[in-house]
């Protein structure tokens, strides 16, 4: 079992959350995180079809060494916090993440992780010699998992060419309990929120952020620059990393945030606080996955949230008890279910849950069929590329068509239907007829038709009848059409009455012709 940290540095202990979620974009995921009781890290895989995956994974399994308690002085009580790495035994959990605002941050220094300063070691004249306090020495652990986590990804390149150009970010924040010693390479971020007020404890290493130090852009402006997504630092085992180094003293009540840009990259200060000032980690973990990807992260998104609490509070809290290590994202060894419909409306996050989609690439291609949009692009470009557009598109819109044409078949056909069941009496070639229709014309379209022909001129009627039966008379039927003709037979002008009829009634057989 774990022991506790020196007598300066007992009095505080970290309650934490991790998750990684894959997104609603990208095929697999390759961020990886970790969070334990010493311990905190995320690390962002960058290089696409190089398998930043593997990058990621790698830099966690070496950094893990770091989650161990400081040395116990003689004679000092101890307060058992959670199981530790070595505790960890392969399991993998899921959390959340949250976000940070910094005081009292150590100035930032550079090492470099060469052949000449192979443990990465900090160099600062006014700095104490190595190892003769508490703070050299966690900067000086955090430098050396940091080159160990490089030196490995460098053997990993060697031994399979194929994965040449990989790399990870690392955000490395090692605890002692009253201290955090970072160590930095890339885009991914560490916050400190404290006092309902956020600060970023690391510095991007990024080509738009050396714009905005320059002050050529700001930082909105940086959130949509075409090259936003351009790093400038990471461990890729070849070329020499330089991680910045820095130490922060905590306090009861602080809360620690480190996340990969998935959700830095969309969320700003000002949200991601309003986030973390809610509820526990491991709530505002999830919240600040579920808020990235609303926001429209196209990338991965791995947040670690953490509390600091008195050793007295953990102590007390059951559940602090119950604490085990989070290994996430790429780095997760063991599948384990996820809590049903955490997130739906997209896959879940590859983080132990589901295995990543296969790659619908035929084995005999050495890239993607052409209409993979990972073809032409680099590898980092291909880390921010979205998946091929959808098959059948084709199918579809002729779909939509037909459905269209079906609707418009059906409009017309009930205005057809309609146009049939009218009638109204009218004139044609000087005689009174029964018509079916409108009586109203469109160009080059009769909507109306001679259906019964009768012997009555309309010169015969009476003026006002003639003048009802020019501009057509609307009748509800056929049958109430033909008591109208007799009607207006009836009222002929004087000295008409017969003429022109073989019968008396004028629209009986022979009076009168219906057609159709």
């Amino acid at each position: 079992m774990a022991t506790s940290a020196p007598a300066t540095s007992a009095g505080l202990r970290l309650f934490y959350s991790a998750i990684s979620d894959v997104g609603r974009v990208r095929k697999d995921n390759q961020d990886s995180g970790y969070a334990g009781p010493w311990l905190l890290t995320v690390c962002d895989g960058v290089g696409g079809a190089a398998r930043g995956d593997i990058a990621s994974s790698t830099a966690v399994s070496e950094l893990r060494s770091l989650d161990a308690a400081p040395p116990e002085p003689a004679g000092a009580a101890t307060t058992a916090p959670p199981a530790t790495a070595a505790d960890l035994n392969d399991t993998e959990s899921t959390g959340t993440a949250a976000t940070a605002g910094a005081a009292g941050v150590e100035p930032t220094r550079e090492v470099a992780l060469d052949a000449t300063n192979p443990r990465g070691r900090a160099v600062d004249a006014t700095a104490p010699a190595p190892g003769s306090g508490p703070e050299p020495a966690i900067l000086d652990r955090v430098a050396s998992a940091l080159h160990a986590a490089h030196e490995q990804i460098g053997r990993l390149v060697d031994a399979d060419p194929a994965i040449n150009g990989t790399s990870t970010t690392a955000t490395v924040a090692a605890f002692d309990g009253r201290r955090l010693g970072i160590g930095h390479v890339g885009d991914s971020r560490a916050y400190l929120f404290r006092d309902n007020e956020i600060s970023q404890l690391t510095t991007d290493h990024t080509f738009v952020q050396s714009l905005i130090d320059e002050g050529r852009i700001t930082e909105a402006e940086a959130r949509t620059h075409p090259h936003r997504n351009l790093i400038l630092k990471a461990l890729d085992g070849v070329h020499e990393a330089e991680p910045d180094l820095s130490t922060i003293e905590l306090v009861a009540g602080d809360r620690l945030l480190l996340c990969s840009d998935g959700a830095c990259g969309v969320l700003d200060d000002g949200r991601l606080a309003d986030i973390l000032s809610m509820g526990s980690p491991d709530f505002a973990a999830v919240e600040l996955v579920r808020a990235s990807l609303e926001a429209g992260s196209s990338d991965n998104v791995t947040c670690i949230v953490a509390d600091v609490v008195t050793a007295d509070a953990a102590a007390a809290d059951p559940a602090y008890a119950e604490l085990e290590p989070m290994l996430v994202g790429a780095a997760a060894e063991l599948k384990r279910k996820s809590p049903r419909g955490l997130f739906r409306g997209h896959r879940s996050g590859d983080t132990g849950e589901l295995e990543p989609i296969e790659a619908e690439i035929p084995d005999e291609l050495p890239f993607a069929v052409a209409s993979d949009p990972l073809v032409p692009v680099d590898p980092e470009a291909a880390r921010y590329a979205p998946r091929a557009r959808p098959r059948y598109t084709w199918l579809r819109r002729a779909m939509v068509v037909l459905i269209v044409l079906g609707l418009l078949w059906i409009g017309a056909a009930a205005a057809w239907s309609y146009v049939q069941r009218q009638y109204y009496i009218g004139e044609a070639d000087g005689v009174v007829v029964i018509n079916r229709g409108l009586d109203a014309s469109l160009p080059g379209l009769d909507l109306s038709e001679v259906v019964v022909v009768t012997t009555i001129s309309v010169d015969d009627l009476e003026e006002y009848d003639r003048d009802l039966v020019q501009d057509g008379i609307p009748v509800d039927g056929l049958a109430e059409a033909r008591d109208r003709v007799e009607e207006l037979a009836t009222k002929r002008v004087a000295g008409t009455a017969g003429d022109g009829f073989a019968t008396d009634d004028p629209v009986a057989p022979g009076a009168g012709t219906e057609t159709g």
